[in-house]
């Protein structure tokens, strides 16, 4: 990376959650002005199914298929699971991350989470099966990214309680929280102005 260039002018990829929707992320993003990808998760949400892809590590490999140089993460959900899993495959390609109601690979159920499966079959019953398979646990693997990383949560999530965010806050090595009031699992997108003020401030701090 070239001394003194800021991550904002690192390319940007956006990652959904379970939805598997490009679009998720587009509100927050036209209010940051930033450049970007969206990636779609095929076979989830609404999303036409891959034969390629499978599993989340199919995922994985969609993204890091995407860095041909070092990128910044926003990620929702599901894809912060994603983008921790990239961001410690290819710890040389990713420069910051932003992780926003997410697992990110540690157990959510001991601190309040909620089981998601059930409501996301009933709005998206063509969806792939494999993604209701436990996620494997990334406590002890996650204390080895580096990426300075900015989670944020919403306070009234019952998906991804704010005690999950701290977890990840402590097991990240350098990790802040924001929590926005009166948010759910969704405040990327009920709460755009903020999340994307926040995203903006994260991601175009001098490297």
């Amino acid at each position: 990376m070239i001394r003194g260039m800021t991550n904002a002018r690192k390319k940007t990829i956006f990652l959904p959650g379970a939805g598997g929707s490009a679009a998720f992320w587009k509100p927050t993003a036209d209010r940051t002005g930033l450049d970007g990808v969206f990636l779609a998760w095929p076979g989830l949400g609404d999303e036409p199914a891959h034969p390629d892809v499978n599993s989340i590590n199919d995922l994985v490999s969609l993204v890091l298929d995407q860095m041909d140089e070092p990128v910044n993460i926003v990620a929702q959900s599901m894809g912060g699971l994603v983008a921790l899993k990239v961001a410690g495959a290819a710890p040389a390609k990713v420069g910051r991350l932003v992780l926003t109601a997410t697992s990110g690979g540690v157990p959510v159920f001991d601190l309040g989470g909620s089981d998601w499966r059930e409501d996301y079959y009933q709005a998206f019953p063509r969806a792939a099966k494999w993604i209701a398979e436990p996620f494997e646990d990334l406590s002890t693997q996650i204390k080895s990214i580096h990426a300075p990383t900015l989670l944020l949560w919403g306070d009234s999530d019952p998906i991804s309680p704010v005690a999950v965010g701290e977890r990840l806050r402590t097991l990240l090595p350098d990790a802040r929280i924001h929590v926005v009031n009166g948010a759910d699992h969704d405040l990327a997108q009920t709460h755009a102005d903020v999340v994307a003020n926040l995203i903006e401030q994260h991601l175009t701090e001098a490297s």
